[in-house]
């Protein structure tokens, strides 16, 4: 995969910010997805979702949080997710998909799933 200086960066700023947040917990599939966020240098909780037993368990375990951060698979099942997860906390708590964009904008569309993040480890390190 050609991977550009500025697409470097730009995942560099994306891991900043990230960081920076307080009171929020990312929210991605599996544990793959969760260590690949970890090598990539992210620090702050990461919440994988099919840990739960169910949806009702995770919305209740995660409303406690001020913001929600999605990180779910670009992918059918992952949209689906995301979809019922944003109905089930949008009152409950801030949900905040901005962070899905800026990956697909930084990487231009190349990483449709979160675990293919590993590809850009080397380059942050």
């Amino acid at each position: 995969m050609l991977i550009s200086e500025q697409e470097i960066l730009e995942l560099k700023n994306f891991v900043f910010d990230l960081n920076t947040l307080k009171n929020s917990i990312v929210i991605v599939e599996g544990k793959r997805d969760s260590n690949a966020l970890r090598r990539i240098g992210y620090k702050g909780k990461i919440l994988e979702f099919h840990k739960f037993a169910g949806m009702v368990d995770f919305a209740d375990f995660v409303a406690k949080y001020e913001r929600v951060i999605i990180l779910f698979d670009r992918d059918k099942k992952g949209r689906a997710l995301t979809a019922k997860i944003i109905q089930l906390l949008q009152r409950r708590t801030k949900i905040d998909l901005s962070f899905k964009r800026k990956l697909r904008k930084i990487t231009k569309g190349k990483i449709m799933f979160v675990e293919q993040l590993v590809n850009y480890e080397d380059y942050l390190a």
